[in-house]
């Protein structure tokens, strides 16, 4: 195992910030989720608003990966710090696919991103200095939250759009596991008024992040 100096150290994260926020993540080589479903004809309104959807899921891994990011920094145990780094590469599947998916429904990602990745990565960072017990709490709340927002763009999707369907619904499967495993390794339950601000802070972020 190497031992990375300060320098690296910073290095190292300005580089997964860049590749984030503006490049290619390095990924785990799973299959896209929709290779195997065809496309199909979307209304405009339609296109549209699965397009807003998008937008946010992705979004929602930039801060991801910033939380993660941030929390790593500031884990004491290797465990914890392997733990979140694994869970960091998956979720740069998540993030691929949901911008694989806005470009073949001709739209955007979202222009607030790098203010939404440096929002979350002090924030991961705080969780993180706090000590291991409350930074997988803070993690699995946070995962907990995503699959109840998955849950909701599901439900909204239209039934035809089936590519879209498949991305959050392995989106889902993998945020719920990442929850699950950080608890099992000590996460403790927030205080509900940590949770409360969470959800609102994240209804802050989808609401502006669906158009702009």
């Amino acid at each position: 195992m190497r031992d990375y100096t300060p320098i690296d150290t910073l290095l190292i994260n300005i580089d997964t910030a860049l590749r984030t926020v503006a490049g290619k993540p390095t990924v785990t080589q799973r299959a896209y989720p929709a290779s195997k479903i065809d496309d199909c004809e979307l209304k405009e309104e339609d296109r549209k608003h699965i397009a807003g959807l998008m937008r946010i899921n992705h979004s929602g891994e930039v801060s991801a990966q910033a939380l993660y990011q941030g929390q790593a920094l500031t884990a004491r145990k290797g465990e914890v710090r392997e733990k979140l780094e694994q869970a960091a590469l998956e979720e740069n599947d998540h993030l691929a696919w949901t911008e694989s998916r806005l470009r073949e429904l001709g739209d955007r990602t979202s222009f607030l991103n790098p203010i939404w990745y440096a929002g979350s990565l002090a924030i991961g960072a705080f969780a993180g200095a706090l000590g291991d017990k409350w930074n997988l709490g803070f993690l699995a709340e946070t995962e907990h939250q995503v699959v109840k927002h998955l849950d909701e763009h599901l439900r909204q999707l239209p039934k035809k759009d089936q590519r879209s369907r498949a991305i959050l619904e392995q989106m889902k499967i993998d945020e719920a596991r990442h929850a699950t495993t950080a608890l099992k390794h000590g996460g403790a339950e927030l205080p509900v008024a940590v949770k409360a601000l969470m959800s609102f802070m994240s209804k802050v972020m989808t609401r502006t992040t669906y158009r702009i």
